[in-house]
């Protein structure tokens, strides 16, 4: 059944490559457990870095440091409010990579 639902989806091989390339890019920044937990967070929707870290007990500059890398790769945006920052989620194929690792943790 799986080889079967194989041959209908298109190929990777026949993905612009630029789209393969921006692909790769986010899968590999979001190699991270941690970067992933602070996705899921956010795709709740927008929250500050202090909210990321009491909801994941993670110290702050971690946090940090994980947004900006994902910021930089232009998987979260961030938005200034007066001194709050929120952070939201960018880049739509996070929604589909954070659904794939949930349909496969069995």
């Amino acid at each position: 059944m799986y080889i079967a639902a194989m041959s209908e989806k298109k190929s990777v091989q026949d993905v612009n490559p630029e789209t393969l390339a921006r692909s790769a890019e986010v899968i590999r920044t979001l190699g991270h457990a941690d970067r992933l937990k602070i996705v899921e967070v956010l795709e709740q929707g927008e929250a500050t870095v202090s909210h990321i870290q009491e909801t994941l007990d993670l110290p702050q500059a971690t946090v940090s440091q994980h947004l900006a890398r994902m910021r930089g790769c232009g998987i979260v945006r961030r938005r200034r409010d007066g001194v709050n920052v929120y952070y939201r989620i960018d880049e739509p194929k996070v929604y589909n990579i954070l659904n794939c690792i949930r349909r496969f943790d069995k």
